[in-house]
């Protein structure tokens, strides 16, 4: 029976260290009618000069962009079936590429994302956010869009309907689910194609990145704070702020700040802060 050929997507950047054992996991895959594109970003190491040894197709970018480099890869390729990894991943057993794929053969599922696991020394912090994200359950999500291209499987002709966002710093991978499961389709999360992943899913806790993830989520998603801790029956003060002495102060102003902070019935106190390079005063507006 024929099997669709499968081409691997690899995404890289300054990867020495790990695109040795990456690309030979990949090619040590049971799952044999594979090819494997190399989508790499200037990298100043021996990242392509290593993957060169091992039968990819090279493809560079000067500027990275993640739905970008993956829709570059994919234009390269000539798989029925598109996978992705991240030439920092490696792949835990020959049967990975087998298990990640299967899913596919429903047609409902659009895409499909493996398991991530720790290496030894991955952080802590690390180590928990992907033991809580990567469970040992299989399961389907028909509302949810999370969707993870570290390692992942799409079909070419659904990609071909839905290119990953070209424009996106972030999560070109969760954009692309959403707009799967609003056309009526699912997402499979498949922990049998498992593989290493030393920095987990959130880049060392930088806060950086979560702002501009967690930004792009609630434009895509209409996902929104809307939390509030209710004023009533809390000791609230208003302080206002000022730079220099006594002497400085305008009076009129200060009166006016005054009057419109008493307007409001939730603020308990106010206090007027004074800093000057003599002494710092606190002193309490009746």
């Amino acid at each position: 029976m024929d099997v669709p050929l499968v081409s691997v997507i690899v995404r890289s950047k300054n990867e020495e260290k790990w695109i040795g054992d990456c690309l030979l996991a990949i090619n040590q895959q049971s799952y044999t009618n594979k090819e494997i594109i190399l989508v790499d970003n200037a990298s100043t190491d021996k990242t392509v000069e290593k993957a060169m040894e091992q039968n990819v197709k090279l493809v560079k970018i000067e500027k990275f962009l993640p739905g970008l480099a993956i829709n570059l890869g994919v234009k390269a390729s000539s798989g029925d079936i598109i996978v992705c990894i991240s030439a920092h991943c490696i792949p835990t057993s020959k049967y990975w590429l087998e298990n990640l794929i299967t899913p596919l053969s429903d047609e409902k599922i659009a895409g499909v994302y493996g398991r991530q696991l720790p290496m030894n020394f991955t952080s802590a912090l690390d180590k928990r956010d992907l033991a809580i994200v990567f469970g040992l359950d299989q399961r389907i999500q028909e509302k949810d869009g999370f969707f993870h291209n570290a390692n992942s499987a799409i079909r070419r002709v659904d990609w071909a309907a839905v290119p990953f966002d070209e424009t996106a710093t972030n999560i070109e991978d969760r954009l692309w689910g959403n707009e799967m499961i609003s056309r009526g389709r699912q997402l499979c999360y498949e922990p049998l194609a498992a593989v290493f992943h030393y920095h987990g899913i959130h880049q060392g806790q930088s806060e950086k990145r979560a702002e501009s993830i967690i930004k792009i989520i609630e434009e895509s998603e209409g996902v929104v704070s809307q939390g509030t801790l209710s004023a009533h029956d809390r000791h609230i003060i208003s302080i206002i702020p000022f730079n220099g002495t006594l002497s400085d102060l305008n009076i009129f102003l200060l009166e006016r700040t005054i009057k419109h902070i008493k307007d409001s019935k939730y603020i308990r106190h106010i206090v007027l802060g004074l800093r000057s390079e003599e002494r710092r005063v606190g002193k309490e507006c009746r």
